[in-house]
C-alpha cells in the first residue's frame, strides 16, 4: 500500500450545515466539476473551522450509506437552488492525514479506511459508529503536490472519546 498516514490528530468541528448533493450510490465528482457547482457553493461564507475545503462524506442512515459532496458552512446558511443539505452536531473527530501520489486511487479504499481505524486505536480514540467520515480536499495540501508528486489528503473519522488506558 503506497498511502501513508502522516499524522493524526483530534479536531471539534463546531455546529455546520453541510450543503451539497446528497447520493444513495456512488458520489459523482465529475458532474461537479462539469457543472462547476463549487463556484456557487464559494459565493456562500465557509466555516472557518474548514476553510475553502471541499468534502466528500459519509454517513449511515436507516442502516445504508448516504454519501454528499458539498462544503460546510455556518448553520442557517441559506442553501442555494438546485442543492440539498444536512446539518450535523457539533462532533470531534479524528483527522489522518494521507500522504500519496496525486491521482491515487488508494486514498479511497476500504484499506485505507481501515490503515485509519487501526490508527485510532493506537491513538487511544474509540470511532462513533454509523456517524460521519469526511475526505477533506484542503487547498492547498491536496491540491498542489510537492517535489514527489504527493499530496495530503485529510480523512476525518467521528470519534465519541479517548478510550481508557487499562
Amino acid at each position: 500500500m503506497a498511502v501513508k498516514i502522516q499524522e493524526v490528530k483530534r479536531e471539534s468541528c463546531p455546529e455546520a450545515r453541510l450543503i451539497g448533493k446528497k447520493y444513495k450510490d456512488g458520489a459523482n465528482w465529475g458532474e461537479w466539476w462539469e457543472n462547476n457547482w463549487f463556484a456557487t457553493l464559494e459565493k456562500n461564507q465557509s466555516l472557518p473551522f474548514n476553510g475553502d475545503a471541499y468534502v466528500g462524506a459519509v454517513h449511515i442512515v436507516d442502516g445504508m450509506p448516504e454519501r454528499w459532496i458539498g462544503m460546510l458552512f455556518p448553520v442557517n446558511t441559506e442553501v442555494p437552488e438546485g442543492f440539498e443539505y444536512v446539518d450535523i452536531e457539533p462532533m470531534d473527530f479524528a483527522v489522518c492525514y494521507l500522504y500519496d501520489k496525486e491521482n491515487s486511487g488508494e486514498f479511497y479504499t476500504m484499506d485505507t479506511h481501515n490503515m485509519c481505524l487501526e490508527a485510532l486505536k493506537t491513538h487511544n480514540f474509540k470511532r462513533k459508529e454509523d456517524d460521519w467520515c469526511f475526505e477533506r480536499y484542503n487547498c492547498p495540501r491536496f491540491t498542489t503536490p510537492d517535489e514527489k508528486g504527493n499530496v495530503i489528503l485529510d480523512y476525518a473519522i467521528s470519534i465519541e472519546s479517548e478510550l481508557s488506558v487499562s
